[in-house]
């Protein structure tokens, strides 16, 4: 797997370097030392994988990502010091396609140190969707893939459970790479008074969900929180998906919390949300798949649709990796191809 690290200081650097040399099969494919060299480097020799810090002079991380996205897109794991401190940098530069964040590991005086384990377990988990990992996790990969449809596909066969409650109307929407500017743009044209529930199922580390939710509280009238065990869905609130493991609903229709598929590549699971709700939401609601990397949620819109739901899909033009969507359309299961901006103007027409 070929590596590309880019940030302008040289403890980081070699830091970063000492990591990768760790496992056999990364190698070192260029370094930058600021954003413009980066887009520079990229078209010329595009990497499987780039580490792109935040904050470098000429051109930052953010930037960077918008232009390689736009010109020679590849994965990128931003990697920069306090990345709790700068949620708000960090969520623009997912807007505009970062796959993910991890604080930059320290160099020690005996080697790297355990800071170096969380990067090391989001680059496996980026080689597996990118189809960069060993044959073993690849084959694992498509497994559960297979596991996951084969439910998803029988669940047309489930009995609803929902016991005798007044249901909100309900808009649940699953998203990947770009989705927090996705997430954004359609968030901030629906009214204080929107008359639905929304459920979010966005493919983010748990220690970014808190953060996301601040990011999006102050993009949107309405109110966003963290989805914590036992909520229940509430007419113009925005539940976000907010751990490692997969939201859920119950049949007594609370959220919760599951952690099978285990070795599913996608956590959350926007189709395990999306299938729990086939199986327990006994009303024709609204589901929409925005812009991301895969094809996490394509069989859960298709199984809503066939339960009568009116499914969206965002638009290849828009999206800032084609993915997700891509495989819905693929599928026949989105009723409607719209931009962001369409979608939210769709979305306040069927329930205002």
């Amino acid at each position: 797997m070929r590596i590309a690290i880019v940030n302008d200081t040289a403890m980081a650097v070699e830091a970063l370097k000492r990591v990768l040399l760790t496992v056999s099969s990364y190698q070192v494919a260029w370094i930058a030392r600021d954003g413009a060299e980066a887009v520079a480097c990229c078209a010329r020799d595009k990497p499987d994988l780039i580490l792109m810090d935040l904050f470098m002079p000429i051109m930052d991380g953010v930037e960077a990502t918008r232009q390689i996205m736009k010109q020679s897109p590849c994965t990128i794991l931003i990697v920069t010091a306090s990345v709790g401190k700068n949620a708000g940098k960090v969520f623009e530069a997912m807007g505009y396609g970062a796959r993910d964040a991890v604080d930059t590991p320290i160099l020690g005086v005996q080697g790297i140190s355990d800071s170096a384990q969380p990067l090391l377990a989001k680059i496996v988990t980026l080689s597996k969707l990118i189809g960069r990992s060993s044959t073993t996790s690849t084959l694992t990969s498509k497994t559960q893939t297979s596991t996951l449809t084969s439910r998803l596909q029988t669940s047309k066969f489930t009995t609803f459970t929902t016991p005798s409650l007044k249901l909100p109307s309900l808009i649940a929407i699953g998203s990947s790479t770009g989705g927090p500017k996705a997430l954004a743009t359609i968030l901030s044209r629906l009214p204080e008074n929107f008359g639905a529930a929304i459920a979010i199922v966005q493919h983010v580390d748990m220690q970014f969900s808190a953060g996301l939710v601040d990011w999006l509280n102050q993009q949107t009238p309405l109110t966003v929180r963290l989805a914590k065990t036992g909520d229940r869905l509430e007419k113009g609130i925005v539940h976000v998906a907010g751990t490692n493991d997969h939201l859920s609903l119950r049949a007594d229709l609370t959220l919760h919390y599951i952690k099978e598929p285990i070795d599913y590549p996608y956590r959350p699971s926007v189709d395990v949300f999306f299938k729990s709700l086939s199986q327990h939401w006994n009303q024709k609601e609204i589901a929409v798949l925005l812009t991301g990397m895969g094809q996490d949620g394509a069989e859960g819109l298709k199984v809503l649709r066939s339960r009568g739901w009116h499914t969206i899909a965002q638009d290849e033009k828009s999206c800032i990796v084609y993915g997700m969507p891509k495989a819905a359309v693929q599928l026949n299961a989105a009723m409607e191809i719209l931009s962001p901006d369409a979608i939210a103007k769709s979305l306040i027409q069927r329930v205002i």
